[in-house]
């Protein structure tokens, strides 16, 4: 008895038609992402780099900050570390590509910002990098857990280029490191002649419009970074952007572009808490109209402290706090809830640090240890027996 294959086609195959084998069908080519984007690990989002790798691992698990969403960045006291983060985060834009639009700064800002630090040479000496064949293949979504201790190093994204690039203070971007561009956005329009005019136009309207404008004019595929300093304060705005009227207008149309340029728009804007503390209730309406509110509050310095040392004089003298960070509010973007409650370093006290070399370290507050030294202090003068008179 003979056996034959069923469900077999036993006629010849026509002329010119060859049948199509699995290893001849041609792989589907995978859309490639613009520079200094990759997808989120939770949700697959796409996301961009703060510039601060401390400050990336930190938005509610995204490994970066999400496009279509805003963070707010309050600061009390007189200092400027807030700027400083807007420093990064307009440098690492430019590095990559992206067209930065500065609020209320002039031009010239570009050359303040810092430049590209150059790598370590010890680092890489130390653990060189495995071969292709050796690498362990995991899926990308696990890529980026546990990797808090290189929270300082340059991140990569799936095409291989630098994700979040490592800046030096003390040193200036060049003009061949910058590939993006940089637009300036005046707060006050140019004078006019006509009485009938004067007041009519608000100027944070006219900030939407021209940002509205940009947006409109470039590709699909470019991406948009803004960057609003000091927020309602008196020596960069008007004194009638104070008004709820007016910042709460802007607020929402900054949120309706930021909603309809989904893909193509971040926005980081800081706010100075010790002119408009967070008991109000127009700093509480500007928190909710934003997508992540996180706040830095400097430590006191101390009378006759010795000045911060030189930069990579001592490793564990620039690691000392200088202030606390508050993290309120993150960016939620998926079903299962997000927003940072499901990691530890939400509810725990952060602190962050700041030097030339390492930029802003954000990490876990906790005391230094009490030395020996210190525990067995020696009595100011012996004890005598008896009462001297």
């Amino acid at each position: 008895m003979a056996f034959v294959k069923r469900n077999t086609v036993l006629s010849s195959p026509r002329a010119g038609i060859t049948p199509s084998t699995p290893q001849q069908q041609q792989p589907k080519q995978e859309k490639q992402l613009a520079p200094g984007l990759r997808p989120s690990p939770t949700d697959g989002r796409l996301t961009t780099s703060t510039g601060t790798a401390s400050l990336d691992q930190l938005l509610a698990g995204h490994g970066g900050l999400p496009l279509g969403t805003c963070l707010l960045v309050e600061e009390q006291g007189t200092t400027d570390f807030s700027g400083i983060l807007l420093r990064y985060y307009a440098a690492e834009g430019l590095v990559q590509g992206h067209q930065v639009h500065a609020v209320a700064i002039p031009p010239e800002w570009k050359h303040q910002l810092p430049g590209l630090a150059a790598p370590d040479k010890k680092s890489k000496s130390a653990s060189p990098a495995p071969a292709p064949e050796e690498k362990m293949k995991i899926a990308w979504r696990y890529e980026s857990l546990g990797n808090n201790a290189n929270a300082g190093a340059s991140t990569r994204g799936d095409s291989g280029a630098p994700f979040c690039h490592s800046f030096d203070l003390s040193k200036r971007l060049a003009s061949s490191e910058s590939k993006g561009t940089l637009n300036s956005i005046p707060v006050g329009g140019a004078p006019s002649l006509d009485r009938r005019s004067v007041g009519t136009a608000s100027p944070l309207k006219t900030i939407l419009k021209q940002l509205k404008a940009k947006l409109e004019s470039s590709g699909p595929t470019a991406i948009h970074r803004l960057v609003m300093p000091s927020l309602l304060s008196p020596t960069l705005y008007p004194p009638g952007c104070a008004q709820p009227s007016e910042v709460l207008q802007f607020l929402h149309g900054l949120r309706a572009l930021l909603r309809q340029y989904s893909t193509q728009l971040t926005a980081i804007i800081t706010f100075p808490t010790s002119l408009f503390p967070r008991s109000s209730g127009l700093v509480r309406w500007v928190e909710i109209l934003c997508d992540g509110v996180v706040e830095l509050i400097p430590l006191p310095a101390r009378l006759g402290a010795a000045p911060p040392p030189a930069s990579g004089s001592d490793p564990k003298a620039n690691e000392q706090p200088q202030g606390m960070f508050k993290v309120y509010t993150l960016p939620v973007y998926h079903e299962k809830g997000g927003g940072g409650a499901e990691s530890g370093n939400f509810r725990e006290n952060l602190s962050f640090s700041l030097s030339a070399s390492r930029g802003l370290v954000i990490k876990p507050y906790s005391l230094p240890p009490m030395l020996e030294d210190e525990q067995e202090k020696p009595s100011a003068a012996p004890k005598k027996d008896g009462l001297d008179f």
